[in-house]
């Protein structure tokens, strides 16, 4: 085993690990949430504002077969990042094994199915007949590198649980910078429409595949053997426990972008569904910085808590929670600002489209920037919500991690959109959101202020 890098995560300052975890992540989320914006941008403007409303559609399927690589890859990295503090070397390696082995069955069943009933999922998720040829033309070549995905997911979440988030971040930065390489030859040049779309992110997968397998083979202090890849029933329901969390989360929000698919097309139309495809590009973007920090949060926090160090523990909290609130404020400020400019560069205006195009632009143009800031009204105050949510995941709190990740989107958002449109139309689908915020912030708030008194006492 190399050198054991991820000792740090127990002796350097708290300021300074977050900045060299939050950091790096924070970036390989800039450059991927631009790989989704620019792909986003590229379909929108020389496929047609309709293409955009088939990603939005196909989304789900894809958010939560790759999800199953993430759950895996927290629930289990939480697992490892206590296991390398306690210094149990040989529990870290069964554990990333079984991670391996888990991902890729269950991924690989699940895209399986998600082939078979392709034409019943595609019409559950929303799609009308004005795009529904455009969504399963995206969702079958896509689903073909769906388990390349989530076996890059897990594997991005061991690399920073290795005290390794540079590596993290290139993880996610080279393959969006092949996708928007791949978007112009195969759209714009070769002109494949959806289809150049829906292989540009198939190689993306693979060029994230490739990257971390190679880590993993060259770079990597976890050096596994044959027995690593057998299944332990004690590792997996550890690592199960956990994995929930995540999948329940990530399971909600694929629902949850399911029933707002479904609500805009209730009470709106197709072109609603292309507005809520913009606004969700701007979530994973605007609010990359504050992913990172809650992404370098967790290893810390997961590691120190493991060496029974629970002043830094606190620390952690306290510094997570200071910083992404501070960014929080600034992404706020340029949305109330900036939502048209935001918008206009989605969609073109440019006089060789053809006039229904045009048309339906310019009524993106004018729905989508008070929507944009309805969705981003509370995002001063959502970092209490992430960091307190993440603290019990990162520290093996199952029950407390599962109902807090759950908040917003299943105890608040999913009951909000299913009553207030009927009685305020679209309106009702973006003010869900703020509300929903702040009621998981305040929850959350409580529930970690009063875990901290009681279980991270300094004596």
């Amino acid at each position: 085993m190399k050198k054991r890098q991820s000792v740090e995560l127990g002796t350097d300052s708290i300021s300074s690990l977050l900045v060299k975890q939050a950091v790096p992540a924070s970036i390989g989320i800039l450059v991927m949430s631009l790989n989704m914006i620019v792909d986003t941008i590229f379909v929108g403007r020389w496929i047609g504002p309709l293409a955009i409303s088939a990603i939005t559609v196909v989304i789900p399927v894809t958010f939560f077969i790759g999800a199953i690589g993430l759950a895996v890859g927290i629930g289990g990295s939480s697992v490892l990042s206590r296991a390398l503090g306690a210094k149990n070397y040989e529990k870290a390696l069964t554990v990333f094994g079984n991670q391996n082995t888990i991902t890729f069955f269950t991924s690989a069943i699940l895209a399986g199915l998600g082939l078979i009933f392709q034409n019943q999922l595609i019409e559950f998720f929303g799609a009308d007949e004005s795009f529904k040829d455009l969504a399963l033309t995206y969702y079958r070549i896509v689903l073909y590198g769906i388990v390349m995905l989530a076996m890059c997911m897990m594997g991005n979440n061991v690399i920073r649980a290795e005290g390794k988030p540079k590596f993290a971040m290139y993880a996610m930065m080279l393959p969006a910078i092949g996708n928007i390489f791949m978007d112009y030859i195969l759209i714009k040049v070769l002109g494949m429409g959806m289809e150049g779309a829906a292989w540009a992110t198939f190689i993306s997968y693979a060029i994230c595949f490739a990257f971390v397998l190679w880590f993993f083979v060259v770079k990597s202090e976890l050096r596994l053997t044959l027995k690593n890849f057998f299944l332990n029933k004690r590792v997996v329901n550890e690592i199960n426990a956990l994995s929930f969390v995540t999948l329940a989360r990530q399971g909600t929000i694929a629902v949850l972008t399911i029933l707002l698919n479904n609500v805009l097309i209730t009470y709106g139309d197709a072109l609603d569904v292309a507005s809520y495809g913009i606004i969700s590009r701007m979530l994973m973007f605007a609010l990359f910085p504050v992913i990172g920090v809650n992404q370098g949060f967790l290893p810390i926090a997961g590691y120190n808590y493991g060496a029974k160090q629970f002043d830094r523990v606190r620390e952690s909290i306290n510094t997570s929670i200071k910083y992404s609130g501070i960014l929080a404020l600034i992404i706020f400020t340029i949305i109330m600002v900036f939502p048209a400019e935001i918008v206009s560069v989605f969609i073109s205006n440019s006089e060789s489209l053809d006039a229904q195009t045009l048309a339906n632009n310019e009524e993106i143009f004018r729905r989508t920037p008070s929507a944009l800031r309805w969705v981003f009204a509370a995002t001063p105050v959502i970092v209490v919500q992430l960091i307190g949510a993440s603290y019990f995941q990162a520290i093996g709190k199952v029950i407390p991690a599962l109902l807090l990740s759950l908040t917003k989107q299943g105890f608040f958002l999913i009951p909000l959109l299913l009553i207030l449109p009927p009685f305020l139309g679209v309106f009702g689908v973006w003010i869900s959101f703020p509300i929903a915020d702040v009621l998981a912030t305040l929850v959350t708030g409580y529930y970690l202020n009063k875990a901290v008194k009681r279980d991270l006492l300094v004596t």
